[in-house]
């Protein structure tokens, strides 16, 4: 019987040790946004304020086991609302006929500082495989006992690949807003 007691502690160590759990994106201290130059000069912050995401990560690990993210398109958001408008319109996000922009996960490598995570994102109903550059800030307990997690994401796209082709020639040579996107994201997630 003792070893068969044995056989179970260690068994439930081991699952322990090696599962994640599901956290939740703490949305007022977390951000999903992008940035691209305009004139190719200065450079255009914007955001998604809706977004919903499944991550996994072990805390033991450092490691991301899942992460799946949704970005609402009609809920981009730079600031100024012609140029929100014309973003949502057929001539970018199609948000109508797109309403959402997807990321999946498909395989993490990193320690317990950074990593990189490969996956497919979807804009437009076009996939393709995007690496974004992790930085894992840390993990805490908070005052209340909950356990957080802080990293930051970094990646970027050719617009162009998603069929996001809208452009302007500049009279004085060069485009309006670049082919280049830098993703950038932070997340504060707490365990559920």
């Amino acid at each position: 019987m003792k070893i068969i007691y044995k056989f179970m502690f260690v068994s439930l160590s081991v699952l322990t040790f090696v599962s994640a759990s599901d956290f939740a994106v703490d949305k007022s201290h977390s951000q999903v946004g992008f940035r691209v130059k305009h004139m190719m000069i200065s450079n255009v912050d914007g955001k998604f304020k809706e977004y919903d995401t499944d991550i996994e990560f072990n805390t033991k690990t450092m490691l991301f086991e899942s992460l799946e993210a949704t970005m609402e398109t009609k809920s981009v958001d730079t600031g100024i609302e012609d140029r929100d408008n014309h973003l949502r319109s057929n001539d970018f996000f199609a948000a109508k006929k797109y309403p959402e922009i997807t990321f999946v996960m498909t395989s993490y490598k990193g320690d317990k500082e950074s990593g990189k995570m490969d996956g497919n994102l979807t804009i437009r109903g076009i996939s393709k495989q995007l690496t974004m550059d992790v930085e894992i800030g840390g993990v805490i307990k908070d005052p209340s006992g909950m356990t957080r997690i802080g990293f930051s994401m970094a990646g970027k796209i050719q617009r162009k690949d998603f069929e996001l082709k809208w452009n302007k020639l500049l009279e004085a040579g060069g485009l309006a807003v670049s082919e280049t996107v830098k993703i950038q994201i932070e997340i504060e997630a707490i365990e559920d």
